[in-house]
């Protein structure tokens, strides 16, 4: 496993080198990318070495504690092979925009372990263990400017797309269909709106509908303007975004939807369907 975005070019041939003092050469084929959780699965191909190839046990990143001491593994700067460093957990259930550079777009990641063990460019895609030597993350992200703020996606997100893999072939995403906006106290102010939490849903251009024509939020009814003040008994905020909610849902699954529309509260159930 790896990022999305160090495989990010669907024209390139990938290769993997093994770090066992030989440095044997195998070709990396693509089977599976989410574009979601900045998480990509390859399958290396050939023969394997004499015991099989070495793998690292994967272990569970829901009971992380803060001040947990980790380690990041990468080649830092694509020239310092095999490089570790350590730190602790400096943060959980961060979200921020990346980039894999300044030519490619922003992507929001969310749910992110931050830590202060050195992370550098060349490390993406790389594990974050922790003392028992299981992998808790996937380096994927550094803080330009700032000395020792990296983050790495956490493994029980990556573990969830490799049960999709070898379940039905490839990740399976839940669907919503809508574009929308965090309500700010600001927001609130500037457009005259009853409240300040919740999500607008709001088209981004002409082109860029606020529902998606077909979409599961479609066909329950959902319309531009509505603002989901909550799904269920969680409420939609800032720390709790409705992109949030479907990373804990799954295909099938039926969300409640409480909405406020023209100054009036109501409720509609939408049924998530695969993202195509």
């Amino acid at each position: 496993m790896t990022n999305r975005h160090v495989i990010a070019d669907r024209d390139a041939s990938y290769t993997v080198i093994c770090g066992d003092g030989e440095e044997k050469e195998y070709e990396a084929k693509v089977i599976a990318r989410d574009p979601i959780n900045d998480v990509a699965i390859i399958k290396i191909s050939g023969k394997p070495p004499v015991g099989g190839f070495p793998f690292a046990k994967l272990g569970d990143s829901s009971n992380l504690e803060l001040g947990q001491t980790v380690i990041a593994i990468g080649n830092a700067l694509g020239e310092f092979q095999n490089t570790v460093s350590t730190g602790v957990v400096a943060g959980l259930s961060r979200h921020l925009f990346a980039q894999a550079d300044p030519a490619s777009p922003q992507s929001e990641l969310r749910g992110l372990i931050q830590t202060d063990a050195a992370i550098n460019p060349g490390n993406s895609g790389g594990p974050l263990v922790n003392l028992n030597g299981e992998v808790i993350g996937i380096n994927c992200a550094i803080v330009w400017g700032a000395q020792n703020i990296g983050f790495a996606i956490p493994i029980n997100a990556a573990k969830r797309d490799l049960r999709d893999l070898k379940k039905y072939g490839k990740i399976r995403l839940p669907f919503l269909g809508i574009r929308y906006v965090m309500l700010t106290k600001e927001i609130k102010k500037t457009n005259g709106l009853a409240v300040s939490e919740g999500a607008w849903i709001l088209r981004e251009s002409l082109n860029s509908p606020a529902v998606v024509p077909a979409s599961p939020a479609q066909k329950a009814g959902v319309k531009e303007n509505d603002i989901v003040v909550a799904c269920g008994s969680e409420k939609i905020n800032g720390k709790n975004t409705i992109s949030d909610v479907l990373q804990k849902r799954q295909i099938g699954d039926i969300l409640e939807f409480k909405i406020l529309r023209d100054g009036k509260a109501v409720k509609i159930k939408v049924k998530l369907e695969e993202r195509k």
